[in-house]
């Protein structure tokens, strides 16, 4: 449908020269500063063409209120002829500027138009508030009506020099930098700056005062404290809404290379709370009504099964991702986590290979061309790559997964499993023990003992493979990859009764086991690495 001009456009520049009353508009973290034409996120310039920051514009002059297209094209566009594309165009681009995804900024609504959610602070032309308003108190009225993204939220706030030192502020500051940089590589992790502090007339306001009303569920914050030649660096993650403590940690180190320790706290804190992130997320989901979530909350809803390991639980996590894919297509987040759900399955025994393998591909494929930085998604392409025997592109993918969040202790333990099963056992046991080293108390430790359980087993070293085997079914008696090295290992180190008992077991929770379903569905990368596997399980009495 198109809407008709007839004059020429006039420069933009000149319609901007000729506003009477020129204003710019605040909300939560960002600026629209009209004098130069830019959105601003914390100072920090946003790019946006200049159609789409017209409609900014328009929008923000008029929160809360339902602006049609024809409106918003009669206003911006003025005597051009344009379609309501155009319109869907700028829109789509502004929300990605705002970060926007679950559409709480700018609402869509069914075939009337747009409502501009947030409260909004009107700054006059000179950067100074309206007179007679009170900037804190505006300011906060605006962030208080910020609403929450669908998607976890975290403020990470400047580190406290607590040891008086100025040179030690140094440190404190890079320690923060490093946390922002690094979350900011958690895709589905919404990250507020360290300097998100406000600054009004040359006062101050610490952002954990306010952090709520910025729309972060989550503050991280903490301190550096400097004797001699010991250094303590202490961090706790806060719910910004309830103001209950998730996680806290404390780091004494030796004064040494100060890049390498800060490197070091930096990365263990940033793998140690995405976990803990993930939990606090996951029990906040079930805490509500299932008609009730949105894309990231049916995520963190299925990621509470994920880790259990065990088919019903995995049935549940399908279930849960399903309806995120059917109600948002285009969620990346809900399409890796799927695809690799089904992959699990199949290699379990819980789901037909073949047309769990395709379904999986479908979801995994489609993923990347959404997000293909997204660890989840190259975790999940190189799970089914390893399930297909693909063993160079898989290990490919983990290694992708890896680069893209070092301090991902999910991404190592992928890798770690890639790397066993094509018999590359020394470097999977060291990217094992490096998943355990990032996030020692991680719900996924069981998985991390799994990859190190078959490099041990591989290599020869039973009595290894046989104790890691012991300690991940103590986290997850349910798993039957685990169940199934218990039995090869037992009997390869000469305990054939006890190997035969536990395969006993075994098979009754997973009757299909046999010597060619093992052929079929577990993904050792080679015939002699699947014949070294065989040889156990054939001595434990499979047939």
């Amino acid at each position: 449908m198109k809407w008709l001009k007839t004059a020429r456009e006039p420069r933009r520049e000149q319609r901007i020269a000729d506003m009477a009353d020129i204003k710019s508009y605040r909300f939560g973290p960002f600026l629209v500063d009209r004098r130069s034409a830019c959105l601003r996120r914390e100072g920090v310039a946003v790019p946006l063409r200049p159609k789409s920051f017209d409609v900014l514009v328009y929008l923000a002059q008029h929160p809360g209120r339902l602006v049609a297209k024809a409106e918003l094209i009669d206003k911006v566009w003025q005597n051009v002829n344009v379609t309501s594309n155009s319109v869907v165009q700028c829109i789509k681009e502004v929300r990605q500027a705002l970060q926007d995804d679950s559409q709480t900024i700018i609402e869509t609504v069914s075939k009337r138009g747009y409502l501009f959610a947030p409260s909004v602070v009107a700054i006059d032309s000179d950067g100074e508030y309206p007179s007679g308003a009170d900037p804190m108190a505006m300011e906060a009225d605006a962030n208080r009506a910020l609403p929450l993204p669908d998607r976890p939220s975290i403020a990470v706030l400047p580190f406290d020099n607590m040891s008086g030192d100025p040179d030690q502020q140094h440190f404190a500051d890079g320690i923060s930098e490093d946390l922002i940089t690094g979350l900011s590589r958690v895709r589905w992790l919404f990250v507020i700056a360290r300097n998100s502090t406000f600054v009004y007339k040359g006062r101050a306001v610490d952002v954990r005062q306010v952090a709520d009303k910025l729309g972060v569920r989550y503050v991280l914050e903490g301190s550096v404290r400097r004797a001699g030649q010991r250094l303590r660096v202490s961090a706790q993650l806060i719910d910004a809404i309830t103001g209950g403590h998730h996680w806290a940690e404390q780091y004494d180190r030796e004064l040494g290379d100060i890049f390498a320790i800060q490197d070091e706290i930096t990365s263990s804190v940033i793998a140690s709370i995405q976990p803990r992130l993930l939990a606090a997320e996951g029990v906040r989901a079930l805490s509500r009504s299932p008609g009730d979530l949105g894309a990231w909350e049916l995520v963190a809803r299925a990621q509470t099964h994920v880790w259990r390991l065990n088919r019903s639980d995995n049935e549940a996590a399908i279930k849960a991702l399903n309806r995120a894919v059917e109600a948002y297509p285009d969620y990346a987040p809900a399409r890796s986590l799927l695809g690799f759900c089904l992959v699990f399955s199949v290699h379990n025994g819980w789901r037909d290979r073949e047309q769990g393998l395709q379904a999986a591909r479908s979801h995994i494929i489609r993923a990347i061309a959404l997000d293909d930085c997204d660890p989840w998604a190259q975790i999940a392409l190189g799970y089914w790559s390893m399930m297909e025997w693909r063993t160079e592109e898989s290990i490919a993918a983990f290694r992708r997964a890896v680069s893209l969040n070092p301090s991902s202790a999910t991404a190592h333990c992928y890798l770690s499993h890639g790397l066993a099963f094509s018999g590359q056992c020394c470097e999977a046991i060291a990217h094992g023990k490096e998943a355990i080293r990032l996030s020692p108390l991680d719900p996924d430790t069981a998985m991390f003992l799994g990859g190190i359980t078959v490099a041990n087993y591989l290599a020869g070293r039973y009595a290894e493979a046989f104790e890691t085997s012991e300690q991940l079914l103590r986290l997850r008696p349910g798993f039957h990859g685990a169940q199934r090295l218990r039995c090869a290992s037992l009997a390869q180190m000469g305990r054939v009764e006890e190997a035969r008992q536990s395969l006993a077991v075994v098979r009754l929770e997973q009757p299909q086991l046999s010597i060619d379903w093992i052929k079929s569905s577990v993904p050792y990368q080679t015939p002699e690495l699947m014949e070294r596997f065989l040889t156990g399980m054939r001595k434990a009495g499979l047939t």
